[in-house]
């Protein structure tokens, strides 16, 4: 199946709500799952990966259930049991590094099955650092894995996190029902850092404290016990990305209703490239407002904290006047697919001048033409390539119903958009 995207032949002019952060409500949902009580999660992520983590935690015990507006987490407060069936993850990268860590609290066989990519996906590093902490845990083929757990002793480990950042965020979010206290020294470098400052933080908002050693380990202490909040998630930042470059890609004026600049969430640092692109940024009462000015110049930027917003100004970045250089984004090749090699290949197809080194890319301005996208079953490749779409005649994307893993909605409001951006003009 393919989509084509009709180009927008003037600026664009439009207010516009996004889903809530994924990242944020499966963060949320975890430590609600362990809290006690009942915890309410407003404005949660609609994604298809919500859905999956919200399933998986129903068969692991944990009732979530939908109320109007709002999640509704019965909070087992630590107590989670292993289900009688595999937990379907799809390609789910989150929710089964999230979900494999809770299963150690599950006494009992847990088995979690993910989709082909999923078995290329990096998982190896978390079961180590289990393994280390008194769970044994194996990977089989077919992003399948399998927990033995409620053996979670606790202790020292030392965890290599260079691939992602989630094996850290899963651990943390678990550590307070360990045995004993838990410390984590990172062995290497740590990518997408700003996402595990956000699991601190919600973890803190449901009752559980992270410390920082003296030679720079993280100790979460035995004991801690979550305490049933209440969350209002913000709008997705990422999901926000696309209609921000839009604006920047074809002039004009988009608003993003319920974000702000003092986010949590990393991907909102991407407005403060658009800003150094040429684009004027200003938070507003209501959101966050940007503004294409019609010239965009190339950058240079480290973008080794906000990955998922690498294809977004990748996309920006071939409308500019001069080349840029993304730089930090070797982890970029374990995502939902591999994202650097995918960009070079996909937007190759359309006479740009892309090139992908083992931690960067690099793009150089040329003149461009239609053409069919792969997206890999990537959602954020599918949203980046349609920004492109907006300026560029001819841009066909395959599978573009893969969209729903983060933004189900995100065809209905691009098109929405248009349709206001033109109505507004005739008037």
């Amino acid at each position: 199946m393919k989509r084509s995207v009709q180009p927008c032949p003037h600026p664009v002019n439009a207010v516009v709500s996004v889903p809530g952060s994924k990242s944020l409500t499966n963060r949320a949902l975890m430590c609600a799952a362990l809290a006690r009580g009942e915890a309410i999660l407003r404005r949660a992520s609609p994604s298809t990966d919500t859905a999956l983590m919200i399933n998986g935690l129903n068969q692991l015990g944990i009732l979530v259930r939908g109320k109007e507006d709002a999640l509704i987490v019965s909070g087992g407060g630590g107590k989670v049991y292993a289900p009688k069936f595999p937990i379907p993850v799809g390609n789910a990268g989150t929710t089964m590094r999230f979900l494999i860590s809770l299963a150690a609290l599950a006494p009992g066989k847990t088995v979690l099955e993910g989709d082909e990519r999923m078995a290329e996906r990096p998982l190896e590093e978390l079961l180590e650092a289990l393994a280390a902490l008194g769970v044994r845990a194996s990977r089989e083929g077919w992003g399948r894995c399998t927990v033995y757990g409620g053996t979670l002793a606790g202790g020292s480990v030392t965890l290599r996190a260079a691939k992602s950042s989630q094996f850290l965020s899963s651990l943390l979010m678990a550590s307070p029902y360990a045995a004993s206290d838990v410390t984590i020294v990172l062995d290497g470098p740590l990518p997408s850092a700003p996402y595990v400052e956000m699991t601190k933080r919600v973890m803190m908002h449901f009752g559980v404290g992270v410390e920082q050693t003296m030679n720079s380990a993280l100790k979460v202490r035995k004991g801690q016990c979550y305490r049933a909040a209440d969350l209002t998630i913000e709008s997705d930042a990422s999901s926000a990305g696309y209609f921000f470059a839009a604006a920047a890609v074809c002039g004009g004026d988009i608003l993003v209703r319920d974000l702000s600049l003092h986010s949590q969430q990393p991907d909102v640092q991407m407005l403060a490239l658009f800003q150094r692109m040429g684009c004027v940024v200003r938070e507003e009462a209501g959101g966050v407002r940007l503004t294409g000015t019609g010239v965009l110049n190339g950058i240079e930027a480290d973008m080794n904290a906000t990955p998922d917003a690498v294809p977004t100004i990748a996309a920006v970045a071939l409308f500019a006047s001069t080349p840029t250089r993304i730089a930090g984004v070797a982890h970029l090749r374990y995502k939902e697919s591999d994202r650097l090699a995918a960009l070079e290949r996909e937007l190759r197809k359309l006479g740009a001048d892309v090139r992908a080194t083992d931690d960067a890319l690099i793009i150089h301005p040329t003149p461009l033409h239609g053409g069919v996208l792969e997206t890999y079953n990537d959602h954020r490749l599918a949203m980046s390539f349609a920004v492109i779409g907006l300026k560029i005649p001819g841009i066909e994307i395959v599978n573009p119903s893969c969209v729903s893993k983060s933004f189900p909605t995100f065809w209905d409001q691009l098109t929405a958009l248009y349709l206001r951006s033109s109505a507004q003009l005739k008037t």
